[in-house]
This record gives C-alpha cells, sequence and structure tokens, in this order.
C-alpha cells in the first residue's frame, strides 16, 4: 500500500511489517499504540522504525493512519477518549469541580 509519511511517498505491506519489528522491544506505551503480532507498541516507535526516520519528522496520526489502512489494530492515547454524557455538556469550571468531587457538609 502507498502512503505518506512525513512528506515522503513509502510502499509499506503488512509482512514487511510485522518482520521489521521482529525482535525489537516496545517501549513503554504514554500515547497513541498499535499492536503488531502480539506486542503493543508506541505508534512513534513503529514509524521510527518502518521508515528509518527521527520521530520529530511525522506525526503520530500519518503513521496511525497507515498502519490501521494496512490492518493493525490502533488505539488512543490513555485518557484521551472522547468524553460523553453530562461531563460534556459542562462548563470548563462545572467539569474540574466535578473530576475534584464535591464538598463534604458535617
Amino acid at each position: 500500500m502507498r502512503c505518506v509519511i512525513a512528506r515522503f511517498p513509502f510502499d509499506l505491506v503488512k509482512t514487511e511489517v510485522l518482520a521489521a519489528m521482529k525482535g525489537i522491544k516496545p517501549e513503554p506505551v504514554v500515547g497513541e499504540s498499535v499492536i503488531v503480532g502480539r506486542r503493543h507498541y508506541p505508534v512513534k516507535q513503529v514509524g521510527e522504525v518502518i521508515t528509518r526516520q527521527d520521530r520529530r519528522d511525522f506525526t503520530a496520526s500519518e503513521v496511525t493512519r497507515a498502519l490501521t489502512r494496512l490492518g493493525f489494530t490502533c488505539r488512543p492515547a490513555p485518557g484521551l477518549a472522547p468524553v460523553a454524557g453530562v461531563a460534556a455538556r459542562l462548563s470548563p469550571l462545572a467539569a474540574a469541580s466535578a473530576m475534584l468531587g464535591t464538598p463534604v457538609v458535617a
């Protein structure tokens, strides 16, 4: 599959990505992640390996888009899931107050 990452074209194939990541130890996941084989890798680590570019040269969304199109399972950063329900309708001050909890009245 042809994709563009950091303004450079790449022809990526799922089996080649699997082979490139074989034997590479996953770093701790703190942002977006992708499941390659049975391991969870940070998207930026996989992007660095498959493109041979510095991580600062591309965004995680570019690599996530390419890996998703190849059929890999990508996950968003922990804690950045969309907020649904009542918290989405609260003002920023009210949402912060709700996260801190209500005061205990004696």
